[in-house]
C-alpha cells in the first residue's frame, strides 16, 4: 500500500462506511482485488457497511444478483440508488405530477412501481423530466426530453457523473447526457444523487446513524468524496477507479483519507 500521509485515527469515529460501486468494489463484471475480505473486517470491527452507487441504469435486484456472481451476497436493505432517491423525492415532492423518464427500463420500471405517473410515449407531455444514466439512450429520446424541458418541464436528475468506469476504460454516464441537454435548452437540472444533500440524508434517516459517523467511500472526488466532505459526513477516495493521485492537486474536494483499493482500509481497521 503506497503511503499517502493519512491521519488514521480518522477511522476510529466512522460507523458506517458508504460504498460505491463501480470503480470501487468492482470494475463492469469482475470484482477489486480484497473487497470481499474489506468487508469481512468492517464486520469484525463492529462497524456497518453499505453500498451505495450513482449508477441509476439499474435496479436493487440486478445489482443483487450483479453482486451474488462476486460471492457477495446482500439484500435489498444493504443497497440504496440514486434511482432510490428520486423515487422518494418524487413521491414526498412532486405527488400527482407527470413524469418523462430519460432512463432504463428497471429504472422506468421502479417509478411506474412506487406509484408515480409516469410518460414513456415521445407524443405524451409531463411535468418533470428525469434524467439518468440511459444505456437505451436514443436521438428520439433525447429530442423529448429536451423539447420538454425547453417547454417548461421541471428538469431533474439522478446524478452528476460524467463517466462510468468500465474494465477497459470509461462509457459516457448521466453527467454527459445532462450537459448536452443543457447546451440545448439553455436549462440546468437540480441534481438528487451524490453529491447532494438528499443523498447522506436519506443514509441517515434509514440507518439511524449521524451524518457525522458516516464514511462515503468512492473513486470520484466530486461525487463519493464530495458527497461527505460537503455534507458534514466523511469523504475516503480509491484509486481503482476513475480518480488518479494527480487529480487531487487540481480540485477543490480533498478527501479524508486516501487508499489504493477498499482492501486497504480494511488493514487499519
Amino acid at each position: 500500500m503506497a503511503d499517502f500521509n493519512n491521519d488514521l485515527s480518522l477511522l476510529d469515529g466512522i460507523s458506517l462506511f458508504v460504498l460505491d460501486m463501480d470503480g470501487t468494489f468492482y470494475l463492469s463484471e469482475d470484482i477489486i482485488p480484497g473487497s470481499l475480505e474489506f468487508l469481512k473486517a468492517v464486520e469484525d470491527s463492529g462497524r456497518k457497511w453499505m453500498f451505495f452507487t450513482n449508477n441509476s441504469s439499474k435496479d436493487k435486484a440486478l445489482y443483487i444478483e450483479k453482486l451474488s456472481r462476486m460471492n457477495c451476497h446482500i439484500t435489498s436493505m444493504d443497497i440504496l440508488t440514486s434511482g432510490d432517491i428520486m423515487t422518494e423525492f418524487l413521491k414526498k415532492h412532486r405527488t400527482g405530477k407527470s413524469v418523462y423518464v430519460l432512463g432504463t427500463p428497471p429504472l422506468v420500471k421502479s417509478f411506474e412501481d412506487a406509484g408515480i405517473d409516469v410518460r414513456q410515449d415521445v407524443n405524451e407531455k409531463a411535468d418533470i423530466v428525469v434524467v439518468a444514466f440511459d444505456m437505451t439512450l436514443t436521438y428520439e429520446k433525447l429530442e423529448h426530453a429536451c423539447t420538454l424541458i425547453r417547454n417548461g418541464a421541471e428538469y431533474l436528475a439522478t446524478h452528476p457523473d460524467i463517466n462510468c468506469p468500465v474494465k477497459d476504460g470509461f462509457i459516457p454516464d448521466c453527467g454527459a447526457f445532462i450537459a448536452a441537454i443543457n447546451l440545448s435548452t439553455g436549462k440546468t437540472p437540480r441534481i438528487l444523487g451524490k453529491p447532494y444533500p438528499e443523498t447522506p440524508a436519506m443514509i441517515s434517516e434509514v440507518t439511524g446513524i449521524a451524518k457525522d459517523r458516516i464514511a462515503f467511500v468512492g473513486d470520484r472526488l466530486y461525487t463519493d468524496v464530495a458527497c461527505g466532505v460537503k455534507n458534514g459526513a466523511k469523504g475516503i477516495l480509491v484509486l481503482s477507479g476513475e480518480t488518479a493521485l494527480s487529480d487531487i492537486a487540481s480540485s477543490d474536494v480533498k478527501p479524508d483519507l486516501i487508499f489504493d483499493r477498499i482492501y486497504d482500509i480494511g488493514l487499519n481497521l
